[in-house]
């Protein structure tokens, strides 16, 4: 998993609440195995029309937010079903962030386990950043998660929490494996230890 520390981005408002995970990324489009893939049909019932034009006037595909790495959205994002394949989709079209007064635990956990930093913040704070993306061109907000602080530097701070554990996850790009790895030798002390027993398949087959 990609470490994240401090990233600075150009900043897209989704002016929208309770965005859930088939408006994220719908059903038709989870038929893929692998993680990749997915950017492409990124919110693809909001984007494209019934006969698979483009809706011009669909804010992600704004001439001024193209290569927007950090999204601002409205509460309960990601709510709906688990579908891991949300923040696959996200994290595929660019996004490194995504900043909403709150998010859906499980959204919020996926996201941790692949390396898309989600960031709660006050509701008159999301406002803020929300009316600052639209009204400024090239807006962009410095996310440090070192420090816990988003900055705009043009006025706007704001400090966020984290769990230490998810922090020091993110902070060092790791994910479930990459933790289980941590303890290599000591797993393989342990496997050499204790052999694995025979079995009468492996006896058949030997």
């Amino acid at each position: 998993m990609q470490a994240f520390r401090e990233h600075t981005g150009v900043v897209v408002p989704l002016d929208r609440v309770n965005v859930d995970t088939d408006q994220i990324i719908p059903k038709q489009f989870l038929k893929r195995i692998e993680r990749t893939g997915f950017g492409e049909f990124l919110f693809y019932d909001w984007r494209f029309s019934g006969d698979g034009s483009k809706i011009a006037d669909f804010v992600l595909d704004q001439s001024r937010y193209q290569g927007a790495t950090i999204l601002i959205a409205g509460k309960n994002f990601g709510c709906g079903s688990s579908r891991e394949h949300a923040v696959w989709a996200l994290a595929d079209f660019g996004f490194r962030v995504v900043i909403a007064s709150s998010f859906a635990d499980i959204f919020a956990n996926n996201s941790l386990k692949n390396g898309l930093l989600t960031v709660r913040l006050a509701e008159e704070q999301v406002t803020e950043i929300m009316r600052r993306a639209k009204e400024r061109e090239n807006y962009r907000l410095t996310i440090d998660l070192q420090k816990l602080r988003v900055d705009d530097g043009q006025g706007f701070s704001a400090a966020f929490a984290m769990d230490e554990f998810s922090r020091h996850c993110l902070l060092n790009g790791l994910d479930d494996i990459g933790l289980t790895l941590q303890h290599e030798a000591a797993i393989t002390a342990y496997e050499a230890q204790h052999p694995v027993r025979p079995t009468m398949k492996n006896i058949l087959a030997g």
